[in-house]
């Protein structure tokens, strides 16, 4: 059973205030999109009950919403039975370390809890007949031939390599998902994210956008490896998260993944010159091998 964590409530208004729209549980709630997740679903109405094992998480990320009459978050890692008494209407499963430091500090881990994790959330829907929202991610097409790579793209994959752990296990979610909705009839959705950035991306999350920001900020050389003409797509934090919601309030289920960034592609190089321009910094760009 998780515990609870104790959060003060600043509302004013005596007691809770109606949840309009039900409840939502959001795994993963104390990370970087979870955390924008939650504070957009109390906003449109609903009451929030985030879990989150703050392996990668952070109780800061909560700060803006800890004491909002209608937010509880519980310390719990999915990977382990979920508390019985966790009766929702809507979850979202975003509770995976998403950059290669963190997720490949304990591989066997991140893979236990993109399967187990998602078995037991799904579980949880089937149990309480919930709408569930699968954060999937773009790694699944691997190294791609294809670019950019529409849904239907299988890939070009590594099932052993040290991103597997990561790649491999959000494409078994992936699976997992499609078969619990023809099996039991689960709503399911499933998002493919691209790259994301914006307010509560940890620093040292080993990506594009916040290695270049830190080491600006820094004025140490700006690191890009080959020769910086690979192209990246880069969504903003509330954009990704009105995609979310979108996606789980269509009317129609899409009986397969759908891809959630931004169309508009830049390259790695450009990136670099964005960040030292407006971080004013006198940083060089200085060019490694390919890892």
């Amino acid at each position: 059973m998780g515990r609870v964590i104790k959060v003060l409530k600043l509302d004013t208004k005596p007691g809770r205030r109606r949840a309009d729209q039900g409840r939502a549980l959001v795994a993963g709630g104390a990370g970087f999109l979870g955390s924008h997740l939650c504070q957009r679903l109390l906003a449109d109405g609903y009451e929030v009950i985030a879990l989150d094992n703050f392996h990668t998480g952070k109780r800061y990320n909560l700060s803006a919403i800890a004491r909002d009459a209608t937010f509880t978050c519980i310390r719990h890692d999915i990977v382990e039975e979920l508390p019985t008494d966790l009766a929702v209407d809507e979850i979202y499963n975003l509770a995976c370390p998403a950059s290669p430091p963190h997720y490949q500090a304990d591989p066997i881990h991140t893979f236990k809890t993109s399967v187990l994790g998602s078995i037991n959330l799904l579980e949880l829907a089937r149990r309480h007949n919930a709408k569930i929202f699968q954060a999937s991610t773009s790694e699944v097409y691997g190294d791609p031939l294809v670019h950019p790579q529409p849904e239907g793209y299988f890939g070009n994959v590594n099932t052993h390599g040290p991103r597997s752990c990561y790649d491999e296990g959000k494409r078994s979610a992936e699976t997992l998902f499609f078969d619990y909705s023809r099996t039991y009839g689960i709503d399911v959705r499933v998002a493919r994210i691209f790259n994301t950035y914006g307010p509560r991306m940890r620093p040292d999350d080993g990506r594009a956008v916040s290695n270049f920001i830190v080491q600006a900020l820094r004025g140490d050389d700006i690191t890009v490896y080959g020769s910086g003409g690979q192209t990246r797509s880069f969504c903003f934090v509330d954009d990704l998260i009105e995609g979310f919601v979108r996606l789980m309030n269509a009317g129609v289920a899409p009986q397969h993944p759908v891809n959630l960034g931004n169309p508009v592609e830049f390259t790695v190089m450009e990136l670099a010159e964005l960040v030292i321009d407006y971080t004013n910094s006198r940083s060089r760009i200085v060019h490694r091998p390919l890892p």
